[in-house]
């Protein structure tokens, strides 16, 4: 099982926090990271988004068919991550779209074992292959060009 975490681009202050939707820069973001995506990933992968608009406006850059999951909303545990992936034998490759810190401390413990809190920008993502965990890539949008 292959299975990335991308924490969601760019957005809005403001409350209620569910609502807050991407910003200008934040779509771009999005864009940028979804089109390398595209090109990467394999065909039948999964993607699965906090029900947070900023999460789901990240994801519909890559697929408008995606599911929601209401665990993976702000404050999801590390376990409920894991959980919602089927990690790791859920077999295929599943996309998460979520929220700092919640991926940061989901990364450190698959990686690691250890809940720690890992820092993930935003917009990036970390692709994991299954036990032992092997690092596929890891990928900020200031590193992709418009």
């Amino acid at each position: 099982m292959d299975l990335i975490l991308w924490r969601h681009a760019d957005a809005e202050d403001g409350r209620p926090d569910l609502q807050r939707e991407l910003t200008g820069k934040g779509r771009r973001q999005a864009a940028r990271v979804a089109q390398w995506l595209d090109a990467h990933l394999p065909k039948g992968f999964r993607v699965i988004s906090s029900p947070a608009a900023r999460a789901r406006q990240t994801a519909e850059a890559l697929t408008r068919d995606m599911e929601i999951d209401n665990t993976l909303a702000p404050g999801a545990s590390v376990q409920a991550i894991v959980k919602a992936a089927g990690w790791p034998s859920g077999g295929g490759t599943v996309v998460l779209v979520g929220h700092q810190p919640d991926f940061g401390e989901a990364l450190a413990y698959l990686v690691t074992g250890r809940e720690e809190g890992w820092r993930l920008e935003k917009a990036a993502f970390w692709w994991l292959a299954e036990q032992p965990v092997i690092v596929k890539a890891v990928l900020s949008p200031d590193l992709l060009k418009d």
